[in-house]
């Protein structure tokens, strides 16, 4: 029989390899937050082909037919050979006096798109999607709590369910602002719907995996509790993996032929949906062995501490 709980340690430790190099990032250069949160106006123009440009023109250009100071300008090119350029909110007059001076030094362009967004409103959003997940995170918890009120310390279930989803949430969150880095990527609204379908499929998987532990507390009852956990698992192992390998497949799909409109958003649902998979196997039901045999009471303790009877 294949030990999960045995090597439960190490799960732990892959899990913060994956999730330091994205604080790690968060702590260096944040979150890429895109208008609906910031606030402001985005454009965006494709240039003719034969148009020589530079980010640093372009910011100029923008400066002087706009009045906004150069640290409220931002211009990257996209991986669909468009140009971005983000500044603060600009009205209709502004945005055609923009166009008219960028026509002028390179010719024809095409607006692909033009998005405008107050600051009040933005700051709104961000409230409103830091009290999405908090609110998401703590209904989860009471509501395993509750399920689970027959089960020796229901309170446990849910809070190691939230536990792996805050697991999953880090490593979605901490990839956004790695790809925000190098490809310039932004955190927009459908970051936040993306999350949140991640959180729900991570805790699905969670309560797939604690429901089968209930079941065999029962079954096998004077068993310890770490057996009967890692039995539980390998149990659903089939049914989580199958059934996350068909929702990966779609979704790969789409990422290659989904169009680029949805491809941020298809591309955290997958990093989401794959640490979800790994979270609710490796993490969760882990959670519950160390919590029940209060294993931490041993791990700052001295090796000649631990051999006093």
């Amino acid at each position: 029989m294949i030990d999960i709980i045995g090597k439960r340690y190490w799960y732990f430790a892959l899990s913060f390899l994956v999730i330091i190099p994205g604080l790690i990032s968060l702590a260096l250069y944040g979150l890429p937050l895109a208008i609906d949160y910031t606030g402001g106006s985005l454009m965006e123009i494709r240039l003719p082909p034969n148009a020589t440009v530079s980010t640093e023109d372009v910011i100029g250009i923008v400066g002087q037919t706009t009045g906004f100071n150069v640290a409220d300008i931002r211009v990257q090119p996209s991986l669909q050979g468009t140009l971005i350029i983000r500044t603060r909110e600009m009205d209709a007059a502004t945005k055609t006096r923009l166009e008219e001076a960028l026509r002028s030094h390179y010719g024809e362009i095409t607006l692909e798109r033009f998005e405008s967004v107050g600051p009040t409103v933005g700051a709104e959003v961000t409230r409103g999607a830091l009290v999405a997940v908090a609110m998401a995170s703590l209904a989860i918890m009471l509501y395993l709590t509750f399920a689970f009120r027959h089960v020796p310390h229901a309170f446990r279930y849910g809070v190691a369910a939230v536990l792996a989803l805050l697991h999953d949430v880090a490593v979605v969150v901490g990839t956004a602002s790695i790809f925000g880095k190098v490809f310039g990527w932004e955190v927009d609204a459908l970051f936040l719907t993306a999350v949140l379908t991640v959180i729900g499929f991570s805790v699905h998987d969670s309560i797939v995996v604690f429901d089968r532990i209930r079941e065999n507390l029962i079954r096998y009852r004077g068993e310890p509790y770490e057996r009967i956990v890692n039995h539980s698992i390998l149990q659903t192992l089939d049914r989580s993996i199958n059934t996350q390998l068909t929702l990966i497949f779609t979704l790969i799909a789409l990422l290659l032929f989904g169009g680029t409109t949805i491809r941020q958003f298809v591309a955290t649902l997958l990093i989401g949906m794959i640490s979800g998979t790994y979270s609710s196997i490796f993490n969760a039901a882990p959670i519950l062995v160390v919590w029940e045999k209060r294993e931490w009471r041993t791990w700052f303790r001295r090796p000649a501490e631990q051999l006093v009877p």
